[in-house]
């Protein structure tokens, strides 16, 4: 019988060139389209995260936002996004990093979180760990406490896991594809 990280590894597109020629780009949504793979991914995260009595989940847009919301009804807590610059309505703090092809930056409502909040930050993949640093300091500045990090995909040789394992957040990934 094949492990769970290997049944969802196994179901994950690679799209050649895409956004720009050199990138092996892993599109997890493959995995959404059929419900028994997405049951599987899904109660990955919630075998991980049942007992880590957290009070949020935070997803990254916006992938992090389809798993984030799933994780965070089925341990019964709430989901706060965190988006891209200018799509939120209310009062923001901001936070801006680089990309492995560009910048950009990322928001969070003032009130999404409060002070003591455990919160986990989830989105599809870590590339340069710029996206998921910036949602950690974003929930960090308003108080919470990052409990972990998760994705789906790792692609290590860009240094995004390691980058963010140095500034002290566990990271959870489902499967990584190395040497890419």
């Amino acid at each position: 019988m094949i492990n769970p990280s290997e049944f969802i590894k196994q179901h994950i597109r690679t799209v050649p060139d895409w956004p720009q020629a050199g990138v092996q780009f892993r599109d997890i949504t493959t995995l959404l389209q059929d419900p028994k793979i997405f049951r599987v991914l899904i109660d990955i995260f919630l075998a991980r995260y049942a007992d880590a009595k957290l009070d949020l989940v935070a997803g990254m847009d916006a992938r992090g936002f389809i798993l984030g919301s799933v994780v965070a009804y089925e341990l019964n807590i709430g989901f706060v996004p965190i988006r891209k610059k200018g799509k939120l309505p209310f009062t923001t703090v901001s936070e801006s990093y680089e990309l492995e092809y560009g910048s950009a930056t990322v928001e969070l409502h003032t009130d999404a979180c409060k002070a003591g909040d455990r919160v986990l930050l989830i989105d599809d993949l870590i590339a340069t760990g710029g996206t998921m640093m910036a949602g950690k300091k974003l929930l960090e500045r308003l108080g919470a406490t990052v409990v972990e990090g998760a994705v789906i995909v790792d692609l290590p040789e860009l240094g995004g896991s390691k980058l963010i394992q140095e500034n002290g957040l566990s990271l959870f990934k489902v499967c990584d594809f190395a040497g890419h």
